[in-house]
């Protein structure tokens, strides 16, 4: 007799895990991308906001403002505030290193100047107010493309993480629509990459998770993500991203070879191409 309950309630739990993957797979996408649609930037320059009442992420230094191009004010690059006291010791002694350098000239690396993967999250960094974020769904796959150099993230729905996936620039993101919402979870970066503008380091142990959704009636995508790394930081921290909807076409804007004018390689054209 216990036996049999034991099979019985089995067969119950599969029941019932069957019927949530099934609905899960009849409910309806919410479409991100109708109407040749892209996501650009609602705040000036690439940054991460805090979420009240969660672990934030690096910030600006207070001392070293950040200026952008365009105004009347002698342009910066970013600093990141050290006194964030979630970073480990490590980290900080990277960070500033490479802030005394930019302080004393040096160019500030960037995912983009430097023709590189941004990796995850910095990936989200991207999607500026001329250069936005296109977003392409089918039933197995979400394709997140970058206008700037056609930079590409792919995301595999439904599907199982694999046991050790190899570390690679973007890592193996899957993921799975909740409702309105698509989440998705990110391991096996490589460690060569930034977490954001603020050039904050991470390990291979880097675990991303992001939640994508429209609010506003469609005019905003709000993306809600969380970065876990043990040997980078104390906590997990939580930030979040916002853009604008565009409608317009994606146009083609290879990152450039020969921009001599940089402080870390990037490809350098040394013979003709014909």
């Amino acid at each position: 007799m216990r036996s049999f309950a034991l099979r019985m309630a089995g067969s119950v739990l599969l029941a019932v895990a069957c019927a949530a993957a099934y609905a899960r797979a009849q409910q309806k996408a919410p479409d991100f991308s109708s109407n040749h649609v892209g996501w650009a930037a609602v705040a000036r320059g690439p940054t991460f906001a805090a979420v009240p009442g969660q672990v934030g992420p690096v910030m600006s230094d207070p001392a070293h403002p950040y200026v952008p191009n365009g105004t009347d004010v002698q342009p910066s690059f970013r600093i990141g505030d050290l006194s964030n006291p979630n970073l480990k010791p490590w980290v900080k002694e990277r960070m500033k290193k490479d802030n005394d350098e930019v302080l004393a000239g040096k160019l500030a690396f960037s995912a983009r100047s430097a023709c590189m993967p941004a990796g995850v999250p910095a990936f989200m960094a991207y999607g500026g107010r001329d250069e936005p974020i296109f977003i392409i769904q089918t039933p197995k796959q979400v394709w997140m493309i970058y206008e700037g150099n056609q930079e590409v993230r792919r995301i595999y729905l439904d599907v199982p993480h694999t046991k050790n996936p190899r570390p690679s620039w973007y890592g193996e993101s899957v993921g799975h629509y909740e409702g309105d919402t698509l989440v998705i979870d990110t391991i096996g970066q490589n460690d060569r990459t930034f977490l954001d503008f603020f050039r904050t380091p991470h390990t291979e142990k880097v675990h991303v998770v992001e939640r994508w959704r429209m609010v506003e009636d469609g005019r905003i995508m709000e993306v809600v993500f969380t970065v876990d790394d043990p040997d980078a930081f104390y906590a997990p921290w939580t930030a979040v991203r916002r853009y604008r909807r565009v409608v317009e076409d994606m146009i083609e804007e290879p990152c450039a070879e020969n921009n001599q004018h940089a402080d870390w390689p990037i490809p350098i054209a040394r013979t003709p191409d014909f």
